[in-house]
């Protein structure tokens, strides 16, 4: 049988052809392409002429193009469409591709040929591309080893084997036990305040497992109304404390051994290679640059966010004692929020859902891309998909292809929890060809419910808004080199282009143009646009102070990290204490599910989420200076996002806004300065 992932794809596009792929093709397609690539690299250390910048350094980034091509097909597919045999699978790749990796980086003739060109070449004859992809490959070999003794080497090679297994089993633990709980009702006074699009799908979730009544499960589009709305205060509890246990409970998916043996190992790593702990190895590639610069702007940014957030918890506990609650919880907290938010403002997320269809905010989201950057979008039913949700837009600049995007919008059994965007093939030139990115956004929104469209709260509108942000910085990049592309970016630079495009969210003008009523087509009532826009900054200090806990969270495991004899949810509080505001939860602990940090891209990195939050703010206030659609403006930060890795993430946004960035922006965005 012919595996179709071991050649170019003869498609639109070369896109996956997801028909023609099955299960069983991903391992020996990984292995016969490793082998395929280690014969790549052979060939760089069996060349006999001095090594140079393009028969070493541009020979090595051409090679492993289809192994990577088909690992992403793989891993995102195991996101976003798993089952038992690629979960299967992932244990096995998983080790096969860290291997490998260790193969090339601790490669001693190859490294030879590298340290040569480092130590040769004359960078002023380099352009600042050609510079930027020799220093980030030589320092790629020193931060992977290269350097180290055989015995050091044969150790960082076991901690990667290791750790690529406990990734991927931490996060199949969370998605086991994301699927695994259900809250079942038959008796309709336990729905009392919840809206009807709740109620409903929870009957439709009720009648795909075959049962009576409604079932409401720990998926975001289930939990977050029934957190929300649902007045029987004991349920609450019930469904908020499964989704604090999630990886926590005494059963094959707990998450607590992994989580001490991940942070073990990335210590004893970053100590292998000559600091003093993972923090410290991962923010030198970092803006921040530092373990101590982070802390220190997270507890600023702490002063500055928690007497707001005191004071809107100290709201939330006055309307919680008109219904006889003496002290308030967190299962409490979505609950009265949402009837502060009313209270204050005189809407409901619930009331503003019929306003933006998920497919009407998708247009905004598009013809905002059109306005900025010159971008159109056309449906495409000739290229393939791995589910019959998931639709394929072409993307056009000025009549021209510039990128295929994936949409995958609702949950599913196979899909990991959250919102992400992803790639299937980056973007780099090869000589005359310009090879253009396959990008992705997957997320999990509420469904359609009986002849209802999908409907979005805000919080979902801005979701979408920030996930295609980051798809924008796949689909403008415009570099010759794949790992210089698109999101290969500093870590704490990543979530600038995602978070700027959520505050045309709360833009009324924006809004005038596409918040408009599913079935009438009339336009979100004006008050409601201007209480929008008002609301911009509600339990801002709440939700900055929370987000700081998880970076202190994060940076308390990745510097000291957590005692051998400390328990989990202890070390929660001892390391967060003082971000929390309400009592803690006997039982509960978030590290076990946190899996940006122990499945994902962002150990010691989740404070950037914060960080570019100071960018985002102060280059969107930029546009707002002449208009938030400004032509010369767009044109200066599209040469931003385009430009990928190949510049000096500061000196990019310096290039762009004519200065550093400045915190006040931010602050007086999320209302965390006084009047």
């Amino acid at each position: 049988m012919t595996n179709p992932l071991l050649k170019a794809f003869d498609t639109p596009f070369s896109s996956v052809p997801f028909t023609r792929i099955q299960d069983e093709h991903y391992e020996p397609a990984i292995r016969a392409l490793i082998d395929e690539a280690r014969r790549e690299t052979d060939a760089i250390t069996g060349n006999s002429q001095t090594p140079d910048f393009e028969n070493t350094i541009a020979a090595l980034e051409k090679t492993g193009k289809q192994l990577g091509i088909a690992s992403s097909v793989f891993f995102n597919l195991n996101s976003a469409e798993t089952n038992d045999f690629l979960e299967e699978t992932a244990q096995k790749i998983s080790p096969l591709l860290a291997s490998h990796s260790n193969d090339v980086m601790l490669n001693e003739e190859l490294f030879a040929r590298v340290k040569y060109v480092w130590e040769h070449m004359d960078t002023t004859a380099l352009d600042p591309e050609d510079a930027r992809l020799l220093d980030k490959t030589y320092k790629g070999f020193i931060r992977n080893g290269a350097m180290l003794g055989e015995a050091e080497k044969a150790r960082i090679r076991e901690i990667d084997q290791e750790l690529s297994v406990l990734g991927v089993q931490f996060a199949q633990n969370v998605l086991r036990e994301t699927n695994d709980y259900t809250l079942h009702f038959t008796d309709r006074n336990d729905l009392e305040g919840l809206p009807e699009s709740a109620v409903q799908a929870a009957a439709e979730e009720a009648a795909g497992r075959s049962l009576e009544g409604w079932v409401f499960t720990l998926q975001f589009p289930s939990l977050t109304p029934f957190l929300k709305y649902a007045r029987k205060r004991t349920l609450r509890q019930e469904l908020h404390f499964a989704a604090g246990r999630k990886a926590f409970q005494d059963n094959e998916n707990n998450n607590e051994a992994n989580i001490r043996r991940i942070t073990v190992l990335r210590r004893e790593r970053a100590q292998l290679l000559g600091f003093t702990s993972h923090a410290d190895f991962v923010l030198q590639e970092r803006m921040a640059g530092s373990t101590e610069k982070v802390v220190t702007f997270l507890r600023e940014l702490m002063d500055r966010a928690k007497p707001f957030a005191e004071s809107e918890i100290r709201e939330l506990a006055d309307l919680a004692a008109q219904d006889g609650i003496d002290r308030i919880m967190p299962w409490d907290h979505a609950y009265y929020a949402e009837k502060l938010r009313e209270a204050k403002y005189a809407f409901s997320e619930e009331e503003l859902k019929p306003y933006f269809p998920l497919q009407q905010v998708q247009q905004a989201a598009f013809d905002a891309a059109g306005r900025l950057y010159g971008l159109s979008f056309v449906l495409r039913d000739d290229v393939e998909t791995y589910h019959p949700e998931v639709t394929v837009y072409e993307v056009l600049e000025q009549g021209q292809h510039k990128a295929l995007l994936y949409t995958d919008y609702f949950p599913r059994k196979g899909k990991r929890p959250g919102a992400w965007m992803t790639s299937w093939r980056g973007q780099y030139r090869d000589g005359a060809e310009h090879v253009r990115p396959h990008i992705s956004i997957v997320c999990n929104f509420s469904r359609p419910v009986g002849e209802l469209p999908s409907l979005l709260t805000f919080t979902e509108v801005t979701t979408m808004f920030h996930e295609f942000g980051h798809a924008l910085h796949g689909i403008l990049a415009d570099t010759r080199y794949e790992s210089l592309s698109g999101t290969n970016v500093y870590w704490d630079f990543v979530e600038l282009p995602s978070q700027f495009m959520e505050n045309y969210c709360y833009e009324k003008s924006f809004l005038n143009d596409f918040a408009r009523h599913h079935r009438t087509g009339e336009a979100l009532p004006e008050d409601k646009v201007d209480k929008i826009v008002q609301a911009a900054h509600f339990m801002q200090g709440y939700q900055t102070l929370r987000q700081i806990g998880f970076g202190l969270l994060d940076m308390a495991y990745h510097t000291n990290g957590l005692p051998e004899g400390e328990d989990i949810a202890a070390f929660e509080t001892r390391t967060t204490g003082e971000t929390r505001l309400y009592p803690d939860v006997i039982g509960t602990a978030i590290s076990p599910s946190f899996s940006h940090i122990f499945a994902g891209g962002y150990a010691a990195g989740y404070y950037s989420y914060k960080w570019a939050e100071v960018l985002d703010a102060d280059a969107f206030a930029y546009f707002k200076e002449t208009d938030i659609f400004a032509p010369e403006t767009a044109v200066r930060f599209k040469k931003l996002l385009s430009s990928g890795g190949t510049v000096d993430p500061m000196a990019l946004y310096v290039a762009f806004r004519g200065r550093e960035p400045q915190p006040d922006a931010l602050l007086k965005r999320a209302g965390l300065v006084s009047a």
